[in-house]
C-alpha cells in the first residue's frame, strides 16, 4: 500500500495523530476529561464549517473555534453557576447546530459534513501534513513543559494551589491543548471518533502499566499502533480509516481487559 504517496501521508499522519492523541489521552483519563472532550470534539464542526464557508483552511478555523469553546466552557463552569456537564452539553449542540447551518449554505455539503465528520485520512494533502506535524509538535512541547504542574493537579488541586502553582490557568492550558487535539484527528477519525483516540489508549495503557512513566509511553505506542493496524486493515479490506483504526484500539482494550482478568493474582 505504501506505493502510493496518498497511502504515504495517511500513514504518517495516522502515526502522529496516534501518537500526540495517546499522549494527552493520559491526562484525558487520569482528569477524567472524556466528556469535555466529547464537547470539545464536536463543537470543532463549526469552525471546520466556518472556514468552507469563508475560504479559508478548516483545520485553522477549526482549531480556534474549538479553542475558544474550550476557553469559554472553562469560564463559564467557573462563573455561571452551572455544572460542568450542563455547559459542555450548551456549547456542544450549539457548535454543532452553527457547524450543520452553515454547511448547508454549500453546495454539495452533505459530502463535507460527512467527511468531517467521521474523517478522511486517505485525503490528506502535503499542506494538511505539514498543518498536522506544526499542531501536534505544539501538543507536545505544551505537555513536556507543563508535565510536572499538570501531574501534581491533576491529584490534588488545593494542594497545588498552595505550591503556588496556577491551577485555573493550567487547566484552560489543558482544555486548548485538548482543543487542538481534537483538530489534529479530525482529518483522521473525525469529529465524531476523535474523543475514542484521547481515551482507549491511555484507558488500554492503565490497565498494563502502574507508573505514569509506563502508562505515558505505553499510550503513545497503542495510539500509533492502532493507527497503523487500523489504516492495513482499511487498505486489505477496503473498510473505512477512521472507523477501522478505532475498532484496532477498542479490540486492544478488551482482549487486555479480559488478559488482565485470566491473570493470576499475587499469592
Amino acid at each position: 500500500m505504501l506505493e502510493f504517496a496518498f497511502m504515504q501521508r495517511a500513514l504518517v499522519a495516522a502515526v502522529w495523530i496516534g501518537v500526540v492523541c495517546g499522549a494527552l489521552g493520559f491526562f484525558v483519563v487520569l482528569r477524567r476529561l472524556a466528556f469535555i472532550g466529547v464537547g470539545i470534539s464536536h463543537s470543532a464542526i463549526g469552525g471546520v464549517a466556518l472556514g468552507i464557508v469563508l475560504g479559508i483552511s478548516p483545520l485553522a478555523t477549526g482549531a480556534v473555534f474549538a479553542g475558544a469553546v474550550a476557553l469559554a466552557i472553562s469560564a463559564v463552569g467557573r462563573r455561571g453557576g452551572l455544572s460542568e456537564d450542563t455547559v459542555i452539553g450548551v456549547f456542544f449542540s450549539g457548535s454543532m447546530a452553527l457547524g450543520v447551518v452553515l454547511f448547508s449554505l454549500q453546495r454539495g455539503y452533505q459530502q463535507d459534513l460527512f467527511g468531517y465528520l467521521f474523517g478522511n485520512v486517505l485525503a490528506i494533502s502535503p499542506g494538511d501534513l505539514i498543518l498536522l506535524g506544526v499542531l501536534g509538535a505544539t501538543v507536545l512541547a505544551g505537555l513536556a513543559i507543563a508535565f510536572r504542574p499538570l501531574f501534581f493537579a491533576a491529584f490534588d488541586e488545593e494542594v497545588a494551589r498552595a505550591y503556588g502553582h496556577p491551577v485555573d490557568g493550567l487547566n484552560a492550558a489543558l482544555l486548548l491543548l485538548l482543543a487542538a487535539t481534537v483538530v489534529i484527528g479530525v482529518r483522521l477519525v473525525g469529529v465524531i471518533l476523535v474523543e475514542a483516540l484521547l481515551v482507549i489508549p491511555a484507558a488500554t495503557a492503565a490497565l498494563w502499566a502502574g507508573h505514569y512513566r509506563g502508562q505515558l509511553a505505553l499510550s503513545m505506542a497503542l495510539g500509533a499502533g492502532a493507527g497503523v493496524a487500523g489504516l492495513a486493515l482499511a487498505y486489505r479490506f477496503d473498510l473505512a480509516a477512521g472507523g477501522a483504526i478505532v475498532l484496532v484500539a477498542v479490540a486492544a482494550f478488551f482482549a487486555s481487559l479480559a488478559l488482565r482478568r485470566a491473570r493470576p493474582g499475587p499469592p
